[in-house]
């Protein structure tokens, strides 16, 4: 069984995956003054090109937690859109992600006040939430077409802490 350790979720080392959803950095007051709106934070992409054409909708998830370390050997993606994973509570989740099903894949923890957006394409595990609930409101592509493909590895992968 192959070991990966988890590292924590950072814009740049997620980058080549897709960005890290949350509240830091650049910001413009509205509400009054009482809202800080951390703006346009990631790259939606529905495949509106393909026939028929996509739309952006958005599902609830509810997952059973799991704990580390934690065995996998699935990944999948999603070849006609993006796809973003936000918490509806602050627990951290476990999330995996991949160049290509023949890399050895890559775990990030999230900081409970973190979401995440997969880029169209991306090589990922499935929703692995840490703690109860595991609430997600997820924006992804709606449409008639398949927007599934799944990699089963030989040999399962073991995610653990540092």
């Amino acid at each position: 069984m192959h070991l990966i350790l988890t590292e924590p979720l950072t814009a740049a080392a997620f980058a080549p995956f897709g960005e890290v959803l949350e509240a830091t950095g650049d910001f413009r007051l509205i509400n009054a003054g009482l809202c800080r709106r951390h703006h346009d934070r990631a790259v939606l992409d529905f495949g509106v090109e393909t026939d028929p054409p996509g739309r952006a909708g958005i599902s609830v998830f509810n997952a059973e937690p799991r704990s580390l370390p934690y065995d996998f050997d699935l990944i999948e993606r999603h070849p006609q859109g993006s796809q973003a994973f936000l918490p509806l509570s602050q627990h951290p989740f476990l999330v995996i992600v991949s160049p290509d099903p023949q890399a050895i894949p890559r775990a990030f923890i999230t900081n409970g006040a973190q979401g995440i957006n997969l880029a169209r394409g991306t090589w990922h595990g499935v929703l692995t939430p840490l703690h109860a609930p595991g609430i997600f409101a997820v924006v992804d592509r709606i449409g008639a077409t398949p927007n599934l493909e799944e990699h089963r590895f030989p040999q399962p992968f073991r995610v653990t802490a540092p």
